[in-house]
């Protein structure tokens, strides 16, 4: 079957033909139709975490897949030949593929779970791993309705979610944005936009403007160096809390969540109900061939995402 590999860690992408898996006891072969870009899929092409089990080469990239269950391994069934679902490949075993493929083997308690009626794979596959981060990143903040939230890295598909999940709870949203990026994030729910590009101290002032005491959350999306993140974490008032999701520690004083995802098969559910429902809009800015997979993730390691890239298999 057709794949995205790396031949080692660190090596370029490239498309290969590799075995097509067969489901394990407790596990399910999905065909997969879609398949969605996220920043984990390069950053694990470049070396494998501290104490996780080296993967067999050529590895298969990728993360958040839907298509149709193809085969259903022994044991238990949970889902049916046909089904369509969508779901997140956790830390797969050594010689087990990622979501960059033809077909996908997950096991059936895994983050999967069915897709409705009326959403398409298409948006299906954007919505597992930036819709969970976001969700769960909102928890993890403890803000209120009516507070404020300044949002770094608002235009990638974590900020796209997380903007309209806050803005349904009525928080303020304030997007730190590039360029033309605002009004598409003013229409998600952000209550302002800040072109940051506009100079250095512009996003500072419109803060200060807005929350003259600074605002409730901090979520930084972006930020690898601690310089950047004390520089917004500056402007959160004495006793808010600010988070990151690059592993970056806040400066003496800060109320601080480095935040680690918790997937499951409910909240991807939860979360397939909102699109349904019309309550959440699923942001695919990009569809492309499988092949344009490579080039694709080199785009996404220089930053600036807009919404969701996809792979159509």
């Amino acid at each position: 079957m057709r794949a995205i590999a790396v031949s080692a860690f660190r090596a370029e992408p490239s498309l290969v033909e590799v075995p097509k898996p067969d489901p394990e006891p407790g596990e399910v072969r999905v065909k997969v139709e879609y398949a969605a870009l996220n920043p984990l899929d390069w950053q694990t092409a470049d070396g494998a975490p501290d104490g996780a089990v080296p993967p067999v080469f050529p590895f298969v990239l990728g993360t958040d897949f839907a298509g149709r269950v193809d085969m259903i391994g022994s044991g238990d069934n949970t889902f049916r030949v046909g089904d369509p679902v969508f779901g997140r490949v956790t830390a797969p075993p050594p010689g087990r593929c990622g979501a960059y493929a033809e077909y996908v083997c997950v096991p059936q308690d895994s983050p999967i779970a069915l897709v409705p009626r009326d959403v398409p794979l298409r948006i299906a596959a954007a919505l597992p791993s930036a819709g969970t981060t976001a969700a769960q990143i909102l928890s993890s903040t403890a803000v209120r309705s009516g507070l404020s939230l300044l949002l770094i890295g608002a235009t990638g598909g974590v900020g796209c979610f997380l903007t309209q999940l806050a803005a349904a709870r009525g928080i303020g949203v304030v997007a730190a944005v590039r360029g033309d990026e605002g009004r598409r994030m003013k229409e998600l729910g952000a209550t302002a936009t800040v072109d940051t590009t506009t100079g250095p101290d512009t996003l500072e002032a419109a803060v200060r403007g807005l929350y003259p005491d600074g605002v409730d959350a901090l979520v930084d999306l972006v930020s690898t160096d601690e310089a950047a993140f004390a520089a917004y974490a500056a402007l959160v008032r004495d006793g808010g809390v600010t988070v990151t999701t690059r592993g970056v520690a806040a400066p003496p004083g800060v109320a601080w969540t480095d935040f680690r995802l918790a997937p499951s098969a409910a909240l991807l559910g939860e979360l397939a109900a909102a699109v349904a429902g019309g309550e959440l809009e699923v942001p695919v800015d990009m569809e492309l061939p499988l092949e344009k997979a490579p080039q694709a993730l080199v785009q996404n390691r220089a930053g600036g995402a807009r919404g969701k890239t996809v792979f159509g298999i």
